[in-house]
């Protein structure tokens, strides 16, 4: 078996703070899950319609302390391990590390088993986490019932500014934490990992300055980012659409939402510096969100 897919994160807060979020049934309602109920040592479930195979409580609690929860989790038929650490990393500065079983990147691309959804689950549930503690507004969860994918944000930044970062390669490397190539052109490529990297890049469909861009992605479909001045401020539509709706891209629409909470934060924070920290032993957390 392969080694656990393993994410890093910081938070601008006590380790206190953190671990109340991640513990206290009301606030997983609020950032994780639709239904959450704990009762430590002896009970951590989630479920609903944010959470893959959520008709029902699937985790088992394995271990928790006042750093680390570890608990089972059945998907797809595998009794899969979620462990989440916390480190004071300062006394207003905690360090969220978070591994998991049974990842497979193959079946991010086949859609194989619901498995594929963990690591851009855990991706935007940690980015929901950050903004939940940190007092900023969340950025929706995925509906794992509803085939429809479509997110509105309003953004706390001109439209042009908002615009040229989506269409610039530094700017779009630099929030999304991932390199990104982009001939920002009609029928030009748009390129996760860069040029040299991505042999089948996507493609820029539409491309109208300050007001939207879409790009083909191939079998994962078209995404279309729509903006809108709204006193200022900019009025994000981001939508994902043409892609075979009896297997729905939830990999690449989790991950594109846990970029768009990055962008925000980009936009918004004047410290902006980003939420991933990179995992010398499982390659760099910063991937996460490059399935899209």
């Amino acid at each position: 078996m392969s080694e656990p897919m393993t994410l890093r994160a910081r938070v601008a807060a006590p380790i206190k703070d953190v671990r109340h979020a991640l513990t206290d049934p009301d606030a997983l309602r609020t950032w994780l899950a639709e239904h959450a109920e704990v009762d430590l040592p002896h009970r951590y479930e989630f479920w609903g319609r944010y959470t893959p195979e959520g008709d029902a409580p699937h985790q088992r609690l394995l271990h928790a302390d006042d750093h680390t929860l570890r608990f089972s989790w059945l998907l797809d038929g595998e009794d899969t391990t979620t462990e989440i650490r916390l480190d004071e990393e300062t006394a207003d500065s905690t360090i969220v590390t978070l591994s998991q079983t049974h990842f497979d990147f193959q079946d991010v691309i086949t859609g194989a088993s619901i498995r594929g959804v963990l690591q851009t689950f855990w991706a935007l549930a940690i980015a929901n986490l950050v903004d939940y503690v940190e007092g900023r507004q969340l950025t929706t969860k995925v509906d794992f019932t509803s085939p429809e994918f479509r997110e509105e944000i309003l953004i706390a930044a001109p439209v042009d500014v908002v615009y040229d970062s989506l269409i610039s390669s530094e700017k779009a490397s630099e929030w999304f934490g991932y390199p990104i190539d982009i001939e920002p052109f009609v029928g030009g490529r748009f390129a996760m990992g860069g040029f040299d990297n991505n042999p089948q890049p996507a493609k820029i469909l539409e491309l109208d300055p300050d007001h939207k861009m879409s790009i083909d992605w191939g079998p994962s479909g078209v995404t279309t980012w729509e903006l809108e001045d709204s006193g200022g401020q900019t009025r994000l539509t981001f939508v994902q659409s043409g892609f075979d709706t009896d297997n729905p891209p939830y990999a690449a629409w989790t991950g594109s939402l846990s970029g768009i909470a990055e962008l925000r934060r980009y936009h918004e924070l004047t410290d902006w510096r980003p939420i991933w920290l990179p995992d010398d032993t499982a390659g760099s957390t910063q991937e996460v969100t490059a399935t899209s």
